[in-house]
């Protein structure tokens, strides 16, 4: 009965929506969903189901020519599906049902690790044996995910050469050099991997690793010498990305999807016009790729970096004789490395002389440091410094043309065509030249957005200075990115790709897509959706506006009022086992922690003091030893993870989690609409503050049987118009407004 029940909502499903299937894929995704369901012992959800139904209408509607190439317009479809939907199921059934119908591959982009792994490890293996659906499926990363065996081999290798490689590869104002500690951990690495026991990429690594530590053992396209190295064989990225060019299902993330569309499309995964895309957690889309094509460069780290790449250049002539043109090119580059140096001493005088900072203390995971932006107006850069950014421009320009030709020569010499060189010698200087050039290239990139005009009509770009001081003394950084993703998107992803489709829990903003399609550039005819979610909100949970007096935009009095109301939020003879409290900025988590009595601070597990993992897994076992635990969390806290039942009863939002006011990105863009007459506050930032505040919320309620309550200490929800306005867009839990308290005296 269950079987037939599901076919006959199915058809009523696509029936309601139009779609008109072939019969055989019409009857492949009602059979998979069927078994799916049967084996579970589930009921069809509405919104799953009409997920399905709007996938396969998409992918059903597309007209492709004998070749199977897509001839009708851009196929893209955006459907938020709240947590419980099942996601998963909804996009994975159709889209390969349809996919290999129409011999194209199905690549799944997340946005967090925790979902990739998910998807890889749990969702795709059960679907295939709950469905009877059959598909291969692999894992797709970037390079930086994976060792590079040759700069392993040689870190480990002489000291000498050894200090020199890490020197070289290390990062503007870092060095490991003669870092003992992280010469015996590359040591254990080769060994794990000698003996299989590691598969060579920083995942499957049982230790958490240092940033720096892991970027100096990893390469790019530019350093990597592809078949000719000795390694080639035995590499773990190579090995991996073998089992990519025969999967049916290619599970990626955004940023690695981003990087392989800027280079055309099928550098690593299939090539656009062959491919399916599914983007989960598809809000972050938009914001991917702006920081995808941000632009940055450090003026003193730069310098730095060259006077070293320079004194490196020079050994290698003083201790091997490099014949013709090769030898010759490297003489002559160092001159330009050094008039580089120079004319970024004068540029940093001159954006000292142009920009006006105002130093503020800034909170981090590290400590404090002082930190100051610089924006410049519309994104105009004024003469002078455009003058010197055309500088800049060239030589950059020359000296990455110059390593180019060596690179050209080397990567001959190491098909034995170039005489007086061997191939060894070659393979061990080219990864170094390679990221010399590809370093030159990144800069030659910032520079070249300071020297033109942004065209007229379009959103420009965003320009801005960075001044820090912190450990490693003072720095000047200089940014320039998009404002929108929008044309770029087009471009590399939704005209050329066969399909998409988005989704995600926070799409629709105030209850319009609006802010979505402006961010993200998907064509007007788009279908947007939003398909219902299983939970009864109203029954489930409660949410609360506390009666309080100060004004959140106060932070001081807002602080101490919290201070003051926590220990009786977070109390109570039906006191939840676990509790999560979330706040906009790192200095108010921390004052208010550290101003609630020594009771309560041992039973808070604050953010700062662990990694993302080890802090829910301390959160997770307080809870399965019949203990109270605290979550003190921001942003990264808010969405993303997963604490059902027992574990989050209670989820406590210190405040409505607008954007910081000073980011220069969302600066630049508000005012380029002011200059259209429009409003940016009600445009921009009160939607983003409502798609946060819902993603929030949604750490409370993970499954059908969950129960609790949201407290949101933030009055400006119901004294704001804006504030209702976000209230209104939240899921419908059972309200609870207090009455409003008397206001605060300092």
């Amino acid at each position: 009965m269950l079987k037939q029940d599901t076919i006959r909502l199915f058809n009523y499903s696509t029936r309601a929506i139009g779609v008109v299937l072939d019969e055989p894929q019409k009857r492949a995704i009602q059979k998979a969903y069927s078994a799916f369901l049967e084996s579970k012992k589930l009921k069809a959800r509405p919104g799953q189901k009409q997920m399905i139904a709007e996938i396969a209408r998409a992918l059903g509607d597309i007209n492709t020519d004998s070749e199977g190439r897509r001839i009708s317009d851009p196929s893209i479809t955006v459907i938020e599906a709240g947590t419980g939907t099942g996601k998963t199921v909804g996009y994975v059934l159709p889209a390969v049902v349809m996919a290999q119908a129409a011999k194209k591959r199905l690549v799944i982009a997340t946005a967090t690790v925790t979902l990739q792994e998910q998807v890889i490890n749990k969702d795709l293996p059960d679907i295939i044996l709950k469905t009877g659906l059959k598909f291969s499926y692999t894992l797709a990363k970037g390079r930086g995910r994976y060792a590079c065996l040759s700069k392993l081999d040689r870190l480990l290798q002489e000291e000498e050469a050894t200090a020199s490689l890490m020197d070289m590869f290390a990062y503007d104002d870092y060095t490991l050099e003669n870092d003992q500690s992280s010469l015996a951990l590359y040591q254990s690495m080769l060994e794990a991997f000698a003996a299989a026991k590691w598969e060579g990429d920083r995942d499957s690594w049982p230790d958490a690793l240092e940033d720096q530590q892991w970027r100096t053992i990893t390469t790019d396209h530019a350093q990597c010498s592809g078949r000719r190295c000795g390694y080639f064989r035995q590499c773990p990225f190579y090995k991996a990305r073998g089992d990519l060019e025969h999967a049916d299902v290619v599970v990626a993330n955004h940023d690695l999807v981003l990087a392989d569309l800027a280079l055309g499309g099928g550098a690593i995964l299939p090539e656009p016009k062959d491919a399916i895309y599914v983007f989960d957690e598809g809000h972050h889309l938009p914001d991917k790729a702006i920081d995808h094509f941000t632009c940055q460069s450090r003026v003193k780290g730069t310098a730095s970096w060259l006077e070293k790449a320079g004194r490196h250049l020079q050994k290698i002539l003083t201790q091997q004789t490099l014949p013709g043109e090769l030898g010759e090119l490297l003489e002559r580059i160092q001159p330009e490395f050094d008039a580089l140096v120079n004319a970024l001493g004068h540029t940093r005088e001159m954006l000292h002389s142009i920009a006006r900072f105002e130093p503020k203390t800034q909170f981090t995971t590290q400590g404090e440091s002082q930190v100051a932006y610089y924006r410049f107006p519309e994104g105009i850069v004024p003469e002078p410094l455009r003058q010197q950014a055309e500088r800049l421009k060239a030589g950059f320009s020359k000296c990455s043309g110059m390593l180019e030709k060596i690179a050209k020569a080397l990567d001959d010499a190491m098909d034995g065509d170039v005489p007086g060189i061997d191939r060894w010698q070659a393979e061990q200087l080219y990864p170094e030249i390679g990221g010399m050039q590809s370093r030159m290239d990144s800069h030659f990139q910032l520079w070249l957005t300071y020297t033109g005009k942004d065209p007229e009509g379009e959103p420009p770009s965003a320009r801005w200075l960075k001044w820090s001081e912190g450990a490693f003394g003072e720095e000047l950084e200089v940014f320039s990115s998009p404002i929108m993703s929008s044309m770029t998107l087009w471009q590399t992803l939704w005209n050329p790709a066969h399909a998409a489709i988005v989704t995600s829990a926070t799409l629709a903003a105030l209850g319009s897509f609006g802010r979505f399609r402006m961010r993200s550039g998907v064509p007007a005819e788009s279908r947007c959706v939003v398909v219902p979610s299983p939970f009864l909100h109203g029954e489930a949970a409660s949410l609360v506006i506390p009666a309080m007096a100060s004004d959140p935009r106060n932070a001081e009095d807002h602080t101490a009022e919290i201070i003051e109301l926590l220990p009786e939020l977070l109390s109570g003879d039906d006191r939840p086992k676990g509790m999560l409290v979330l706040f906009s900025s790192r200095r108010q988590m921390k004052d208010v922690h550290f101003g609630l009595d020594a009771c309560w601070q041992e039973k808070i597990l604050l953010q700062d003091d662990y990694s993302r993992q080890e802090l829910l897994k301390k959160h997770r076992q307080q809870i399965d030893d019949g203990k109270v635990s605290i979550l003190f969390g921001l942003a990264s806290l808010a969405e993303g993870i997963d604490l059902p039942g027992h574990y989050c009863e209670h989820v406590i939002i210190a405040k409505i989690p607008f954007a910081v006011p000073d980011d220069p990105v969302e600066a630049a863009l508000s005012e380029w609409l002011e200059a259209q007459g429009r409003n940016p506050f009600m445009e921009i930032t009160v939607p983003d503050a409502a798609i946060r505040l819902i993603q929030a919320c949604g750490r409370l309620l993970r499954t059908e049987q969950d129960r609790g309550r949201i407290t949101i200490m933030d009055r400006r929800l119901v004294t704001a118009r804006y504030g209702q306005m976000i209230m209104n867009s939240l899921p419908p839990f059972n309200r609870i407004i207090e009455p409003a308290a008397a206001v605060m005296m300092r």
